[in-house]
């Protein structure tokens, strides 16, 4: 009995060590903003929608762009252009372009 509970306890170790969030490279995430610059026009907040509300997203929390996307990617989030931008993403990607942009000042 006492070594099922410590297999049981091994494995569940190992599943919260693969767990673990992927930290993003805002170096590669600088690259890949191109495409969200149009609409939320990172440098200077200005974007191509003057009479469209879209949020600017330069300097917002790393987490909570991380966790939008993946809402959008999912289908949990519904916006027909950031649906397909997110489908787009790999999980990496996604850590990488919210690292960069929360690292922008507001």
């Amino acid at each position: 009995m006492k070594r099922l509970h410590l297999i049981g306890l091994t494995a569940v170790a190992m599943c919260a060590a693969f767990a673990t969030h992927a930290e993003g490279n805002k170096a590669n995430g600088r690259t890949l903003v191109y495409t969200c610059q149009g609409c939320h026009g990172i440098p200077g907040y200005s974007n191509a929608y003057p009479s469209y509300h879209v949020p600017h997203i330069a300097g917002q929390n790393e987490q909570y762009l991380v966790n939008a996307l993946k809402a959008y990617k999912s289908g949990e989030r519904t916006h027909p252009t950031m649906g397909a931008q997110a489908q787009s993403m790999s999980d990496q990607e996604i850590a990488d372009i919210a690292a960069y942009l929360s690292s922008l000042a507001k």
